[in-house]
């Protein structure tokens, strides 16, 4: 159908209308509107993506990339740690204890979720790359009476270091046992994440044990770091296949809520955006309506010359498809240079705003972040041209319906 004929034809159409370069004004229309839905659809995507993978980042500092529970773990924890290890995908282990307490401070009483860890071994398992965190964990281990708090829920106490802090935990709370609250030594503050600094704390995994008696619900379990957080779950059920009762819950899981939401975000707005490609398509179709009428002695001519009604189709829908392409092209190299350039132009446009307004404190998302995905790029483009050429069918049509002899009955 696509012959060579039908391709030279089509673009002569294209490239030779009337003084201009393009088909037409409405055909740089169509142009533009394609281009302006590929690149912003490219964009959107990319800050979406972004921002899941700064969430991520958040999450996964209080949150373990697989957490391992089973009946029996307080009493052998160290052989499943060493078979988790004996998987190279497994990066590190350790164990913790994690329930609900309640820490008062001079007359304040907030309700929190009190993790006890292994100092020595957090350290390795941690998604937080801040040295000082490193520092405290050391601390920590040295200190059994210590406790690490969230940065925002100690200011929302007015926690210092080296404060006195009373905990308990929440079975004693139930109970009315509050003689079961322990004291800890405040040794700093840590970044939890976005998700964690207002309601964690750590602290030794002893302490944890003690706080825990009267919460039968509070065991121990095991934290695994893996080397592919997105497979989190596959690593750690083949690393401990061989083990029988063992509970495997990877991080995506635990906050299956949040990022459920987000991933229905970017698909609810990828489709939103596809509407001003198909905007542009539809300028396609009013186009080569026109070109079609415009053309009509010469569909004749080459009727009469023996080309088929499929050929005349071919010419047409090469014609329309050559405007979504340069469309598609245009928007997709300039959508993914403003996805790669999108923080510097808004540093570049808060700075010019602040300049232009005397005394204005105008602060732009600067540290938004992007990430592209070279797949959604291409699927985005492979999209917009399958609605460009469904967009060229019917003109192609019309255009093949043409009957000679009443367009050369005058001639």
């Amino acid at each position: 159908m696509f012959k060579p004929f039908s391709f030279f034809i089509g673009l002569r159409y294209s490239l030779t209308r009337k003084r201009n370069l393009f088909l037409s004004f409405v055909s740089l229309i169509s142009m533009l509107g394609v281009s302006l839905g590929v690149l912003i659809l490219i964009v959107a995507l990319s800050v979406i993506n972004g921002s899941i993978g700064t969430l991520r980042s958040e999450v996964l500092k209080s949150v373990p990339h697989v957490t391992v529970s089973a009946p029996s773990l307080e009493q052998n924890w160290q052989d499943v740690r060493a078979t988790a290890l004996a998987a190279p995908e497994v990066l590190a282990a350790a164990p913790f204890m994690e329930g609900e307490a309640t820490l008062r401070h001079q007359g304040e009483t907030t309700f929190l979720r009190l993790r006890g860890i292994d100092p020595t071994l957090e350290a390795a398992v941690i998604e937080n790359g801040n040295r000082f965190y490193g520092e405290l964990l050391e601390r920590l281990a040295n200190t059994p009476d210590g406790i690490i708090i969230g940065t925002q829920l100690a200011g929302q106490l007015g926690i210092f270091s080296s404060t006195e802090v009373s905990v308990l935990g929440l079975g004693s709370l139930l109970n009315r046992e509050l003689s079961n609250s322990l004291g800890f030594e405040v040794l700093g503050f840590a970044d939890f994440g976005l998700y964690g600094n207002n309601n964690v704390a750590l602290v030794n995994l002893e302490a944890a044990d003690t706080l825990f008696a009267q919460d039968p619900g509070v065991e121990l379990q095991l934290r695994l770091r893996v080397d592919d957080i997105l497979r989190a779950g596959q690593i750690a059920e083949a690393a401990l296949q061989s083990l029988a009762g063992v509970d495997i819950v990877p991080w995506n899981e635990v906050q299956a809520s949040l990022f459920n939401a987000l991933n229905m975000e970017k698909i609810l707005t990828s489709f939103m955006l596809l509407m001003i490609v198909i905007i542009g398509a539809v300028n396609i179709i009013s186009t080569l309506v026109m070109v079609v009428s415009d053309k009509g002695a010469d569909i004749a001519i080459l009727r009469t010359m023996g080309a088929s009604r499929g050929v005349i189709m071919a010419i047409f829908m090469v014609q329309g498809l050559i405007a979504g392409i340069i469309g598609i092209i245009v928007g997709g190299i300039g959508g993914v240079i403003l996805a790669l350039s999108i923080t510097d132009i808004s540093l570049l446009l808060e700075r010019l705003l602040n300049s232009l307004f005397s005394g204005a404190n105008i602060y732009l998302i600067s540290h938004l972040q992007t990430r592209i995905a070279f797949s959604e790029v291409m699927f985005v483009c492979f999209a917009a041209l399958i609605i460009c050429f469904v967009a060229t069918l019917y003109p192609a049509y019309r255009a093949s319906r043409v009957q000679p002899a009443e367009f050369l009955r005058y001639e």
